[in-house]
């Protein structure tokens, strides 16, 4: 039996009851009546615009009366006369009010509205903005589903010591709320999402209390230790009028570091001073060039070899103390270990065996330890970021940047003719072995010179040829290790650290934040991009081409996430299993994501991927020429894993 076959005028119609001729024509009458309505705002924007405002109180054409000072106006003021240059955003309701009052009562200008496709990257831009310029930017989030998407990037801030503004809208009374979704995305206590991981947080009454509780949240994250503070906007405090209420902003004036105490300093010169073999660990310690140079003079007075860890540009690559690259010799062998501001103190002195977690000690039994930290005095319960406990001989609560200087002065008054000059005669022996670790790095970078896909030494190398003319940042330098082993860096602005939780997704948007402060400041800024990094908020890239961001994006695209492929494989020697299937669920090929066309549909100009290594230095120097003209460039390497 055949079924009897339908011309299109004879189609059925589906379950809807609508057939595909009238589906296109109601189509058709939907993008005539969008294109309408459309034309119509037009028509009323100009109209507005024509027309002076009317003043409040007079009826609208819906017949509600008009807002002409509306309390979010106050809020832009208040923001203003805390010198806050830039707002980021993913637009949204709850902050509605106060989002159009920056645009245009603020006229767009510090603070300007940066777009932004997700509150994650809000936060991060601003977490790697603050690091760069030094001060913070702020951060508008939605209620309570704003800060869920947003709480990964405020926990890397909050663990990297980057202070960020973040305001987030709310409904308190529930009288007001609009039905629906307005009451789904209100909360009781919007903040408790995030106050383990913030340094403060208020939720304001009235405007006034807004003033006051801004400038407390800005003068309090700018007190180190510097971390995210976060103020909730009341919906209706934002909308309605502001009734004649004698408003005022506070002055804001910002608090002294916190130096360490002189007798302190003065029993650490001591011990330092008489040490054979001192060391410095720096780790989240300097915030300025300041900080670098102070440390450089401590070290010098002492000749002590420094490790820098890398969450901060602590001390110049090129300086022959800098013996980071020798570490695991330098701390074995150490007699007194200054540390400024260490994370983890216990995994200085301790390695752990892994999957086994035996631990073992790294550094003699009884070395003298110095620590210099705020640690103590900015510990919450709940996350464990502050590591293992481990005891020292001598903690010090200061600001370690602040106390630097003081410490080298209590050092070179306990320095005696005799003992400043046979620390002199060190220098020699310490020059020598900085050479031979340069040598040995240099070595290790040439292996894999040609490989294809490209060795991560000579990604590396091939960008410092590019750059090395240049006043530049490299804005995340924590996820390739070759940049620190191989630039010579002299200025904090040079490296400006990693994530500091490891949270996936910060790099991007972080290095769209510094490459923002750069722009003001002239600095041309680069990062090697991971791929499954990328992967998580693609859209930052819409937000550096719009805001014309100039930023060198060099993808370290190895097409996985190669730290847990090798998780899988240490699993899988442990119970005896197929090592080779730890790409299932780590890989990301099968299809393989094109970064230049997804540059460029984002609007940045892309270019490969390439794997032929004697390519990449031609591209990179075209991708340089888009950025050196103000806008982003992105260049797609495909790596080795490693």
């Amino acid at each position: 039996m055949t079924k009897a076959r339908t011309t299109p005028s004879q189609a059925p119609e589906d379950e809807s009851g609508l057939d595909r001729r009238g589906f296109l024509k109601g189509a058709a009458a939907a993008g005539a009546a969008t294109a309408a309505a459309m034309t119509a705002a037009t028509q009323i924007a100009q109209a507005a615009e024509a027309k002076p405002a009317q003043p409040e109180g007079e009826a609208n054409m819906r017949g509600n009366a008009f807002v002409s000072r509306p309390g979010s106006d106050f809020m832009v003021d208040v923001i203003k006369s805390i010198g806050i240059d830039y707002i980021s955003a993913n637009p949204a309701s709850s902050f509605r009010s106060l989002h159009e009052s920056i645009v245009n009562y603020g006229g767009n200008k510090k603070p300007e509205f940066l777009t932004c496709m997700h509150e994650e990257s809000s936060v991060a831009m601003a977490h790697g903005y603050a690091k760069a310029a030094g001060k913070p930017m702020a951060v508008l989030c939605h209620s309570s589903v704003g800060l869920q998407h947003a709480s990964m990037a405020v926990y890397n801030a909050w663990v990297d010591r980057a202070p960020i503004l973040m305001f987030a809208g709310n409904g308190v009374d529930a009288a007001k709320r609009r039905p629906g979704v307005e009451w789904t995305l209100c909360v009781q206590d919007p903040a408790a999402l995030v106050r383990d991981f913030v340094k403060w947080d208020d939720q304001p009454g009235s405007l006034q209390h807004f003033a006051e509780s801004t400038v407390r949240a800005y003068k309090m994250m700018m007190s180190p230790p510097q971390d995210p503070v976060l103020i909730t906007l009341d919906i209706d405090l934002q909308e309605e009028p502001i009734h004649g209420e004698k408003l005022s902003i506070p002055k804001l004036s910002l608090s002294a570091p916190p130096q360490a105490d002189a007798r302190a300093l003065r029993e650490a010169a001591k011990m330092l001073v008489a040490a054979q073999n001192p060391v410095i660990v720096a780790d989240r310690c300097v915030r300025s060039q300041e900080g670098v140079d102070a440390l450089v003079k401590l070290a010098e007075t002492l000749q002590c070899p420094v490790i820098c860890n890398g969450s901060r540009m602590n001390f110049p690559s090129t300086h022959y103390l800098n013996l980071s690259e020798s570490r695991p010799g330098l701390i074995r062998n150490a007699d007194v270990i200054l540390m400024l501001e260490v994370q983890d103190p216990f995994g200085t002195l301790h390695s752990m065996g892994d999957p086994w977690k035996d631990v073992r000690r790294a550094a003699k039994p009884d070395v003298k330890v110095i620590h210099i930290t705020l640690a103590d005095f900015l510990m919450k319960s709940n996350y464990q970021d502050f590591q293992r406990f481990q005891p020292v001989d001598l903690p010090i609560s200061g600001d370690a940047q602040t106390s630097i200087a003081p410490l080298t002065e209590e050092v070179k008054r306990g320095l005696s003719s005799a003992r400043a000059a046979e620390l002199a005669g060190k220098a020699d022996a310490t020059k020598k072995r900085y050479r031979d670790m340069q040598e040995r790095t240099k070595t290790a970078a040439a292996l894999g010179w040609d490989a294809s896909p490209v060795s991560t030494a000579r990604l590396s190398a091939e960008l410092w040829n590019a750059i090395r003319n240049e006043n530049y940042c490299l804005a995340v330098s924590d996820r390739v290790a070759w940049p620190k082993r191989l630039w010579p860096t002299t200025k904090y602005h040079n490296m400006m650290g990693g994530s500091g939780a490891a949270g996936v997704g910060y790099s991007a948007p972080g290095a769209v934040g510094v490459a923002l402060a750069n722009r003001d400041k002239g600095i041309l800024t680069v990062t090697l991009q991971p791929d499954g990094d990328m992967c998580y908020a693609p859209g930052v890239l819409w937000t550096a081409a719009h805001h014309k961001i100039p930023l060198l994006i060099v993808m370290f695209n190895n097409r996985g996430y190669v730290q847990e492929v090798m998780h899988l494989q240490r699993m899988a020697g442990l119970h005896r299993r197929d090592p080779k299937t730890a790409k299932v669920g780590t890989m990301i090929y099968d299809p393989e994501v094109d970064f230049a066309k997804l540059a460029q549909s984002f609007g940045v100009w892309g270019e490969g991927p390439i794997s032929d290594p004697d390519k990449v230095g031609p591209a990179l120097e075209r991708g340089l020429k888009i950025v050196k003209g103000g806008a982003p460039a992105l260049v797609d390497v495909v790596c080795q894993l490693r």
